[in-house]
């Protein structure tokens, strides 16, 4: 069941913009009347603008997708991320150093032995780099994970919708070549008709 803005359930042909920023699909059930419409004066001229709407799906769509890859491989390294601090939690309260290897380069990592420590450097991106205590430093990877968890959701949810309304588009363009090839072939028997 698809429900409208106003919390009531959506009629058959009835448009729903549910994502914001995605481009409202054009839905003829009637391709005559849809034809008749201001900017479809020939079929060419509804096909180039059938056609500029799902060009605007696929590239939203592209992006979105690119989107949803950056956060699928941020969601393991935030979650890493908190499993490391909760295990420098535990140390924190020894007085023995904790030993790790740490990444220097591709493939290359080093031996380091850690002293019991309640502060943390946590990188935010662009180069920005801030020292955290252990509490203040899980408390906001734990915000950025749900936040990019729920980020994640809806950008599925937003490919879905986009991609229903790409075949939608599909469909009504061919809507639109059949009815013109159907309007083209009467006139072709109307005029051989006049002819005899």
């Amino acid at each position: 069941i698809v429900l409208s803005s106003d919390g009531k359930q959506a009629g058959r042909g009835e448009l729903l913009h549910l994502v914001p920023d995605i481009p409202q699909r054009f839905d003829p059930e009637d391709v005559d009347s849809f034809m008749k419409q201001p900017g479809n004066e020939t079929a060419d001229s509804a096909l180039r603008r059938l056609d500029e709407q799902y060009q605007k799906y696929k590239y939203m769509e592209l992006n979105l997708s690119q989107k949803k890859l950056r956060l699928k491989n941020q969601i393991p390294q935030i979650t890493q991320t908190l499993e490391i601090l909760r295990h420098m939690q535990k140390k924190k309260e020894t007085t023995e150093p904790m030993e790790t290897h740490f990444l220097l380069a591709d493939n290359v990592y080093c031996k380091a032995s850690v002293p019991p420590t309640d502060k943390v450097c946590l990188w935010l991106g662009a180069n920005v780099m801030l020292e955290y205590n252990i509490d203040e430093a899980q408390a906001l990877l734990e915000k950025n994970l749900s936040t990019a968890s729920r980020n994640l959701e809806t950008l599925e949810e937003d490919l879905d919708y986009l991609r229903d309304q790409g075949t939608t588009t599909e469909v009504n363009m061919a809507r639109v070549y059949n009815w013109d090839v159907k309007r083209r072939s009467k006139e072709n028997l109307l005029k051989s008709a006049a002819k005899s």
